[in-house]
């Protein structure tokens, strides 16, 4: 096959325990938004329910009707506000939108009306991230009014952190400050005589620094597919949670062709041969999601040995310096990132200047993803 992305679902799944182990009884939202980051939103919801999240979190109306067509019953928060014209497909699918002002809550409320259903709705609270969400001293009027709307049920509340993925004393600071804040304004809710329903703050940096923020349930993202935005500090409470990179990048080697020394690769030539050599051509490119910056900067993994880029990661390909003597053969098989210490897609992300959630988002649907729940074939083996 060209150019495959491989989705380790077992591999998911040992995630979700290892974020279950570190939280107890809390419940778990499991974000399949942007398609699962990249690793297919259909299966990943499907196996997340299977190993026992609550609920799943997408951004667009789009995307959650793609769970519900998909089969997929489990409870859908829709992270984001969406354009009136969209709210009949909010309803058809049984989706649970964010409420942050009393204006789109009406809307919400008429439309339920009209359709004659009592649609779910949770109230997020802007707590110092200065998006979406209301602000505090409004959180109550709006709860006021949610629950006031016939046709809306207030089943949860919710707030989202700037900078939990943080060790730095004044970010850990203001992470604490809008824990505080959202625990206090949940009680001036609850002082109205209005049930706030379930109450999550904590993405994937909460969920490994602040346990106080763990309330009903959580919101792990990156975590849940194998990569930790922060590490402990060293006095930290809890034992490291230790997660594995779901998704892996691989492709072909086209064609080995013969450079001479002094001859130049790729485009832009700002990679020359300091000698005789083997150039190997893999066919990935920054279109299948090998970022253009890595150019120069990177490696591909080819029968258990490392070999350099060279020149500039094209759209389509990339070349790969194999030496003056060389085993390897066409249609070799190549890993550009994958589970290994130096080779996944945080380490390809800080060599390209850039996040993981990017990088495995921007592995292209032109790319066949593959789910396995075990081994695939040995690295370098020709497929």
């Amino acid at each position: 096959m060209r150019t495959r992305a491989i989705i380790h679902l077992d591999r998911l799944t040992g995630n979700i325990n290892k974020i279950k182990d570190r939280i107890g009884s809390c419940k778990i939202c499991a974000v399949v938004k942007a398609d699962a980051y990249g690793h297919g939103a259909p299966q990943v919801a499907k196996a997340a329910v299977n190993a026992g999240v609550y609920c799943l979190g997408v951004v667009t109306t789009q995307e959650g009707a793609g769970l519900r067509k998909n089969g997929i019953t489990a409870p859908v928060l829709l992270f984001s506000n969406p354009h009136p014209d969209e709210i009949q497909e909010i309803i058809n699918f049984n989706l649970i939108p964010f409420i942050s002002d009393i204006s789109y809550a009406s809307i919400l409320n008429e439309q339920a009306k009209l359709a004659k259903v009592k649609l779910k709705v949770h109230l997020k609270i802007d707590t110092g991230m200065n998006r979406l969400g209301c602000k505090p001293e409004e959180a109550v009027s709006l709860a006021c009014h949610i629950a006031d709307c016939a046709a809306l049920e207030l089943a949860g509340t919710a707030t989202h952190f700037a900078v939990s993925d943080s060790i730095a004393d004044g970010d850990r600071a203001y992470t604490r400050m809008q824990i505080e804040c959202f625990k206090r304004t949940v009680g001036s809710i609850k002082s109205a005589g209005i049930d706030p329903g379930i109450l999550h703050a904590a993405n994937s940096g909460g969920v490994i620094l602040h346990p106080e923020s763990w309330l009903d349930m959580v919101r792990p993202g990156l975590l849940m597919y194998g990569y930790k935005p922060v590490e402990e500090y060293a006095d930290f409470p809890h034992k490291p949670i230790e997660v594995q990179p779901v998704m892996e990048l691989r492709a072909s080697i086209s064609l080995i062709k013969k450079v001479k020394q002094g001859e130049s690769v790729s485009y832009g030539r700002i990679w020359t041969a300091p000698e005789d050599t083997n150039i190997a051509i893999i066919t990935a490119g920054y279109s299948d999601g090998l970022p253009r910056s890595a150019s120069g900067k990177w490696k591909a993994l080819i029968g258990g040995k490392y070999y350099p880029i060279a020149g500039r990661i094209c759209m389509d390909q990339c070349c790969v310096d194999l030496g003056q003597q060389t085993d390897i053969g066409r249609w070799d098989e190549a890993v550009l990132f994958g589970s290994f210490r130096d080779l996944n897609a945080a380490t390809l992300a800080a060599a390209a200047g850039t996040i993981p959630y990017e990088i495995t988002c921007n592995v292209n649907k032109r790319v066949p993803r593959v789910y396995t729940t075990g081994d695939v074939a040995l690295y370098g083996k020709k497929q």
